[in-house]
């Protein structure tokens, strides 16, 4: 039997088996596998089983979908290879697959006096989105552009001072035709 195992975003541990041939991955409800992960799209991959393999296909996501950190459009995913859903990361664990694929908790190789594991970040953070970006980019209050002031309503007076101006000249005018008049 087949599962994805979840390997961080505070779901390290949570297990899917995959029991349906196919199965939709995704941030919503509707999917098989719904992952609660702002950097994972709506409706993110689809993973199949064809054949005795499991295929994982890319659905358009935003943040791509990533096996070994190789981005893919359609791919086999074999057994302990590690699938990447935005900042969400996957193994595939397959019973019986042990002597294809290495343990998924084997010892590390040995590491050189002084190395230290080191993180290595992926995507934007929340805190960079909340920010909105780089500082200081571009800064509205130097900018030399003036915003534009609405004229129309300026023309629109002027056009009523000038008609009621001709309107009061014409009564005047015929006022005082009408008094010459007697």
């Amino acid at each position: 039997m087949a599962k994805l195992v979840v390997l961080n975003q505070g779901m390290s541990g949570r297990v899917h088996e995959l029991t349906a041939q196919r199965t939709t991955v995704g941030r919503v409800e509707d999917n098989v596998l719904q992952i609660g992960d702002p950097s994972v799209s709506s409706h993110h991959c689809e993973v199949e089983q064809r054949g005795g393999e499991i295929w994982v296909r890319d659905l358009n996501s935003t943040n791509g979908s990533y096996i070994d950190n190789a981005r893919i459009s359609e791919s086999v995913l074999k057994a302990g290879q590690t699938l990447r859903l935005g900042q969400v990361e996957l193994r595939l664990e397959v019973e019986g697959a042990a002597a294809a694929a290495p343990p998924a908790q084997s010892a590390p190789p040995a590491k050189k006096a002084g190395e230290a594991p080191m993180a290595v970040p992926r995507g934007v953070s929340l805190d960079q989105l909340e920010q909105g970006g780089r500082k200081g980019a571009f800064d509205t209050a130097r900018t030399i552009f003036k915003k534009k002031r609405n004229k129309t309503g300026q023309y629109f007076w002027i056009g009523a001072g000038i008609v009621i101006t001709i309107i009061l000249v014409l009564i005047m005018a015929v006022m005082s035709q009408l008094g010459k008049g007697r």
